[in-house]
């Protein structure tokens, strides 16, 4: 009896726990033009850095950066092809643990703005849908196409799992949910702004509910019943943008969705910077004005891997690995000038007397000698089997997202001809007997090239998916490889063999010393006894990859602007390292060194 007695007084207990725990501590909304924390004024301070940019070690350094600057927010967005990257299966551990990084912001006493799309932008590829989105030939993203919508719903309500709990009426630091994400510079149909409020709001979020565009296309981004916020950059005047704002809506809470303090960078372009001064200017005014803001990027981070995007106009600009955004935090983690800047504005407008804490330190950079990479594996004799087509087939067609794909078939002619490529997609290169005879570049908006043949070998033509399009009309079709047809001297050819090659696993190749012809994986190792950040050295090298233990670290090019490649301590350990290059040319170069800084050398301007 006294066991059943304390089994019931700790059952009680139990059940009493879950409920408060349930009942939210505080509560967030709006009246008038003020949000409202815990039913009083609240000017939301914020920094935008995302989770799959960032190490996950590195996630509470940076979250205190954000204290010692004086912000009271973290915004960020969710990233769908990395969680769903095949249809139905979703992974949200590691690195792509959101709930964890929301998780730890509360413990770090900031608030949470979630961005969950589906469609992000953020210069990602494909702006953050999933490429088997493009394995249906006329699917249409950002539209009422039902097997879109479908497949935004099964995604958004996976993140509803994870993040919902986390909302302030759960308990939780998420305070608002961004529906969409300027979809006002993309299209103009109510309907499905609708679907996507609904879906989100079917996934279990009821939180404040927001959308972000730029202020002349706000009456085409967002829903007579949800706040707007707009967008705009440091070089813009506040004034004037909120002046533009203020015909649009009035007696609601005003906020800068994206306040850009810095900008991204694309292959082929200067590096861009922007002075601490002038972000500085629009800050204090908006402060001052009780305008709520967010930082972007108040961290950039790193798009390691094949996740950078592109945009495309007049012509297609891909941008580069690194997403250190001239940000005012580095992307290493380490404070700049523009970080001390923007704190002495923010802490102008913070109750008197606050007294911010001091910035954490940065892991330790660490110098790695030079080291030879002696050991190389051709592409040519590192193939997979290959699927037969009569027409050539697109990456997505095969089943195929991300990293490189070779079509080969017969040459029908021998001596000079004109190969055409439609739509190359994105930096085709065409060998014979494993010699290279032309390049047909889109970010040159080539589709064409003079090649010299010899009609008894193979024709080969390994295309590099550069990263897809992320913003406006033209992501819409951006499907990779070669997604049309080829033809020599106007006459089409066919009968293919197409070999995809996502480089996911580059373990399985096959090294040795012996000099070797065609694009080579290259590879070398270094000794480590202190661990710590670095930058791999790429200058002298051609184009290519880079692998660290496994890991890819992403795009070099030496037409710039960046020349080198951050790899932070956790993919390193002590001891023997490998590195792994992958390199269409065939220079001298066939060393590497660990560096200190983020190298950024443009020597062929393509576009502003």
């Amino acid at each position: 009896m006294r066991i059943q007695l304390l089994l019931l007084v700790i059952l009680s207990a139990n059940v009493l726990h879950a409920t408060q725990a349930q009942q939210p501590a505080h509560t967030f909304g709006w009246s008038g033009q003020h949000f409202l924390l815990d039913g009083k004024p609240f000017q939301i301070i914020s920094g935008e850095m995302h989770y799959t940019r960032v190490p996950r070690p590195y996630w509470r350094q940076r979250m205190r950066l954000m204290k010692a600057m004086g912000l009271n927010t973290l915004t960020t967005y969710v990233f769908w092809n990395l969680h769903e990257p095949r249809p139905g299966e979703f992974d949200f551990s590691g690195n792509l643990d959101i709930a964890e990084y929301i998780r730890t912001a509360q413990e770090e006493g900031l608030w949470v703005i979630l961005r969950p799309g589906p469609y992000i932008c953020s210069e990602w590829d494909f702006g953050g849908f999933p490429a088997w989105l493009l394995a249906t030939p006329d699917m249409k993203v950002r539209s009422t196409d039902t097997r879109f919508l479908a497949a935004a719903e099964r995604y958004m309500k996976r993140v509803g799992q994870e993040l919902a709990p986390l909302q302030i009426t759960h308990g939780g630091p998420i305070i608002m949910t961004q529906v969409e994400n300027e979809y006002g510079s993309f299209g103009d149909d109510e309907n499905y702004m609708k679907a996507i409020r609904k879906m989100i709001a079917d996934s279990g979020f009821d939180v404040t509910l927001y959308t972000a565009d730029g202020a002349s296309r706000l009456a085409q981004g967002t829903l007579p019943d949800v706040l707007s916020a707009i967008n705009f950059g440091a070089t813009d005047s506040p004034e004037k943008e909120f002046a533009r704002f203020d015909q649009f809506r009035q007696n609601v809470p005003k906020m800068c969705g994206e306040y850009w303090v810095g900008w991204f960078d694309a292959w082929g372009q200067k590096h861009h910077i922007v002075p601490a001064e002038v972000p500085a200017k629009g800050l204090d005014w908006m402060l001052g004005q009780g305008i709520s803001v967010s930082l972007y990027m108040f961290h950039g981070g790193t798009s390691f891997g094949y996740m950078s995007g592109a945009n495309k106009y007049a012509v297609y600009t891909p941008d580069i690995t690194s997403y250190d955004y001239d940000s005012p935090v580095d992307e290493a983690g380490r404070t700049t000038p523009k970080f001390f800047v923007l704190r002495e504005v923010i802490k102008k407008h913070l109750p008197p007397g606050t007294v911010l804490p001091d910035p954490p330190p940065a892991t330790a950079m660490i110098d790695i000698p030079h080291f030879e990479l002696k050991e190389s594996a051709s592409l040519f004799e590192s193939l997979p089997a290959p699927v037969a087509s009569e027409q050539v087939k697109s990456m997505e067609m095969l089943g195929q997202s991300y990293g490189l794909i070779l079509y080969r078939t017969k040459a029908t002619a021998s001596g000079k001809a004109l190969l055409k490529i439609a739509e190359p997609r994105d930096y085709a290169v065409i060998y014979q007997n494993r010699k290279q005879i032309g390049i047909v570049d889109r970010g040159l908006n080539q589709t064409s090239a003079e090649v010299q043949l010899d009609a008894s070998q193979p024709l080969d033509i390994l295309v590099e998916n550069m990263g897809r399009v992320n913003f406006g009309p033209n992501l819409v079709n951006e499907r990779k490889g070669i997604t049309e047809s080829v033809s020599l001297n106007d006459k089409a050819l066919n009968g293919w063999e197409i070999f995809p090659l996502p480089l996911t696993d580059v373990a399985k190749l096959k090294f040795s010393s012996t000099p070797k012809a065609g694009p080579l994986f290259y590879r070398g190792n270094f000794d480590l006894q202190t661990l710590g950040d670095t930058y791999l050295d790429m200058r002298g090298w051609g184009k290519g990859l880079v692998w660290v233990n496994g890991r890819n670290v992403g795009r070099y090019w030496k037409i710039g602007p960046q020349q080198s490649l951050f790899v932070p301590a956790e993919w390193m350990h002590k001891g023997k390292n490998e590195v792994i290059v992958f390199d269409y040319e065939s220079g001298a170069e066939h060393s590497l060194a660990g560096i200190r800084q983020l190298v950024f050398e443009t020597h062929e301007v393509r576009s502003k």
